[in-house]
């Protein structure tokens, strides 16, 4: 059984984030609250305060297996939700620039598709297994209250949908409300710095909707990811099995190619996408829900690893400290490895006088390790377009060569191919390319200029 290292925690915001942080703290406190701003459904369903939750979501590797570690069986939760499986590099079809289709090989890598509100519903579900937490629906979270010596945090000040203010005293509170304008509101009312940002602007759009899967679907893939060609063409799309025996479909667009939420107009989008595919597999499916769009301007990682003081018992996470291009599908996972972080560290201050005077700085260390493979990733391919906003990486020419080389010796060998997955499920750093013998087989095709199969 974990030390106790505090009477009661405080978690704002109910999302994948904040779920995932309540859990980290509940071995730790008495007592954990976690304040939501939204009236939570009963059952997996759409709520106001994720406006993005009815386009298609990710739970990468990483993150599924950050949260097989907080909740013991998982992935069982998951599929007995209705969640479905998926083999990584064999159960979808991929098609790059180039690669149409990428090989398909099975990686030994499972991982489960489901819309967002049944991967919440899920992990509210097993939270409600801990009677020591409790989800306080429709509170907004409104102040952070300072100790009187202006050191730490000392209560958070909410209000319920009826108008009536409480104060909730808090040994610990973690700030999981995406945009974190209240850590910003507190680090400025003691005169403190706000973080440094680092930001791409990428100004993407995306229309989603519903179809049931047709019987005659064809049997080599049940999903697809059709990756646009910048500059050439800006369209992207991907399709994916989600419980109920559905596909969900995000189309997606950058500045002023943005995909529409009229019918007709959706439907041509996707025949004017790089390949026919998608386009084919749901020309004739029965579409089961409206339409939705969603913006999103840029991605932000605000760099609290840089403040030199910053408030005890506080701790922002997920979205708080960084935004990520929607894309890629990084955002939840890095969520649950955060809060797999933040469990860790936990056990470990625990067993000190004043271990949460200290945690915040070691958190801080710990996540700028973590978003630097996912923000990489993103940072690489968003910059190809020249319309992008933000300072381009160092030595981004050459980067982007590489990184060509080393997806065509991924189609070419097995062994590369399920590295490449492993680095983008989070599995592996990104610091693994930098192994000598893949740079110089990496090098080897750079300098060949050997050709991508179609």
């Amino acid at each position: 059984m974990p030390s106790r290292i505090g009477k009661q925690a405080v978690v704002v915001g109910a999302g994948m984030a904040g779920l995932t942080a309540a859990l980290s703290l509940a071995n730790f406190f008495e007592r954990v609250i976690v304040l939501e701003n939204d009236a939570l459904p009963k059952d997996p369903g759409y709520r106001p305060g994720t406006p993005q939750c009815r386009h298609l979501h990710v739970l990468l590797a990483g993150g599924l297996n950050a949260l097989s570690r907080l909740f013991p069986d998982f992935g069982e939760s998951l599929s007995e939700a209705g969640a479905v499986p998926l083999r990584m590099g064999y159960d979808y079809r991929v098609e790059r620039p180039g690669y149409d289709p990428f090989p398909k090989r099975d990686l030994g890598i499972r991982i489960y598709s489901m819309t967002r509100p049944l991967l919440e519903f899920t992990v509210r579900k097993r939270l409600g297994e801990y009677g020591n937490v409790e989800i306080r629906e429709s509170y907004l979270a409104r102040e952070f209250i300072r100790t009187p010596d202006d050191a730490a945090i000392a209560a958070v000040c909410c209000q319920n949908s009826g108008g009536t203010t409480e104060t909730l005293p808090a040994d610990f509170v973690v700030d999981s409300s995406g945009h974190g304008r209240l850590t910003l509101a507190l680090l400025q009312s003691m005169g403190l710095p706000i973080p440094e940002e680092t930001s791409i602007g990428i100004d993407i759009a995306y229309s989603s909707a519903l179809f049931d899967i047709p019987e005659a679907v064809r049997s080599d893939w049940i999903g697809v990811f059709t990756f646009p060609d910048y500059p050439r063409n800006n369209r992207g799309a991907l399709l994916l099995p989600v419980e109920g025996n559905r596909w969900i479909l995000s189309l997606a667009g950058r500045y002023e190619d943005r995909p529409p939420e009229d019918w007709d107009a959706f439907l041509s989008y996707t025949r004017q996408l790089r390949t026919p595919t998608v386009y084919n597999a749901i020309r004739d499916a029965k579409r089961l829900s409206e339409i939705v769009r969603f913006g999103f301007k840029a991605s932000r990682w605000r760099h609290f690893e840089r403040l030199e003081k910053f408030p005890r018992r506080l701790l922002p996470l997920g979205d708080a400290i960084c935004r990520f291009n929607p894309m890629y599908g990084q955002g939840m996972s890095v969520a649950a490895l955060e809060a797999d972080v933040l469990a860790g560290l936990l056990a470990a201050h625990s067993r000190q006088s004043d271990g949460l005077a200290t945690l915040a700085p070691a958190f801080f260390a710990e996540a700028e390790k973590l978003i630097d493979t996912p923000w990489s990733m993103a940072a690489i391919p968003d910059f190809i377009d020249s319309r992008t906003e933000g300072q381009r990486p160092a030595n981004f020419e050459e980067t982007i060569k590489f990184s060509a080389a080393l997806l065509r010796l991924a189609a070419q060998d097995a062994a590369v191919h399920k590295l490449y997955i492993e680095v983008q499920n989070f599995l592996k750093p990104r610091s693994v390319y930098r192994n000598p013998e893949l740079v110089e087989r990496v090098k080897a095709v750079m300098t060949e200029g050997w050709a991508a199969p179609n």
